[in-house]
């Protein structure tokens, strides 16, 4: 090169990095990006283990590991295999459980009557994880779905899920779960003034410290089939459940709707599904400041499986990005079938 070209090429390279400055001012957002440490210094939003809820689902018998089709990775466990499965959650770090029963047909009526059961599945599930790893809590719901031979969340009359007696139910049956050994109570079946009712029944009966965990805005989504699968209520739904669920066109109605719960004593509240619902979380946490979580459903779990299997993501980044998306929308806690892999790679320093 010519000094007459050394010369432009400087005299280009300058008037390029003139134009710039004058163009951002200065102003580098780049500078903090450029290594590792300086992007973990100046890092907003944090993904830890104590983060997570795992969801787990119980079956009868002993011994028994059920793989689920629908939700590669998870299985439906017996309650001496859920024990194993707490205990691995706790070594890992991982705070709580929430359980989910799939029970015998001959255990499912129209009114979800086994949900009053002292020692139902679900209960024996509890207090079996209780006693064995007395440490980790122990989330469960009161919804009737599991129960029913129409796999709806209330009884069903006349074609028509009646409100008030299956809030008698599920305040009946929240007792029995507290008297389980159950920390959290989680009503997900979207039935009107279930959270006062649950409370006054759980104080009238001395659970004073079990707190109500209301899935407050749950709504009317096409993401839950993996799930419906793995509680045994797939092939039974008559119908759908939008005279209950919210509409997912309704925002201002999902603010509304939790704020009842907060009213009625609800401790922490719930957004299902999470991920495209974000702005639903965001809003309850500016709204009314308490503890919020959201439920990665068993359809955008499947969704990640898949697409990792097929080759077109990377499952594990999509997965702690998916997460840390719920936290920056201000969740304090996500319940997700990936617990057990998050909390594995966080150990590791993987976020």
């Amino acid at each position: 090169m010519t000094s007459r070209d050394k010369s432009t090429a400087a005299g280009l390279k300058t008037a390029a990095a003139s134009d710039v400055d004058a163009i951002t001012g200065h102003r580098r957002m780049r500078r903090t990006r450029v290594a590792d440490w300086s992007r973990r210094l100046t890092r907003e939003t944090r993904l830890t283990v104590d983060d997570l809820i795992w969801p787990i689902f119980i079956i009868p018998g002993v011994n028994v590991t059920e793989p689920i089709a629908a939700m590669p990775g998870v299985s439906r466990m017996s309650v001496d295999r859920a024990v194993e499965a707490a205990r691995m959650a706790a070594d890992l770090g991982i705070p709580a459980l929430a359980t989910f029963p799939n029970v015998e047909m001959e255990h499912r009526d129209q009114t979800g009557s086994y949900a009053l059961e002292p020692d139902n599945l679900i209960n024996q599930a509890t207090r079996a994880i209780k006693q064995a790893v007395p440490d980790i809590g122990v989330i469960t719901d009161v919804a009737l779905d599991p129960f029913t031979d129409h796999g709806h969340d209330g009884i069903l009359r006349d074609g028509e899920i009646v409100n008030d007696e299956t809030v008698r139910v599920l305040a009946a049956a929240a007792v029995h779960q507290a008297d389980a050994g159950a920390d959290i109570i989680a009503p997900s079946d979207m039935m009107d003034g279930r959270i006062g009712a649950i409370r006054q029944a759980l104080d009238a009966a001395g659970h004073h410290s079990v707190s109500i965990m209301s899935y407050a805005t749950k709504f009317a989504s096409a993401l839950y089939g993996p799930y419906r699968e793995a509680i045994g209520t797939s092939g039974l739904l008559k119908g759908d459940k939008r005279t209950y669920y919210l509409d997912p066109a309704n925002a201002t109605e999902a603010i509304r709707d939790a704020g009842l719960d907060v009213e009625e004593g609800a401790d922490m509240l719930m957004v299902k599904p999470g991920l495209c619902y974000l702005d639903i979380c965001r809003a309850l946490k500016d709204s009314y400041g308490l503890p919020v979580f959201a439920y990665q459903v068993s359809g955008e779990y499947s969704m990640i499986k898949a697409g990792d299997a097929a080759g077109y993501i990377d499952g594990e980044k999509v997965m702690m990005e998916k997460l840390l998306a719920f936290k920056r929308a201000g969740c304090d806690g996500i319940l997700t079938y990936f617990a057990p892999e998050a909390a594995r790679l966080i150990a590791k320093g993987a976020v």
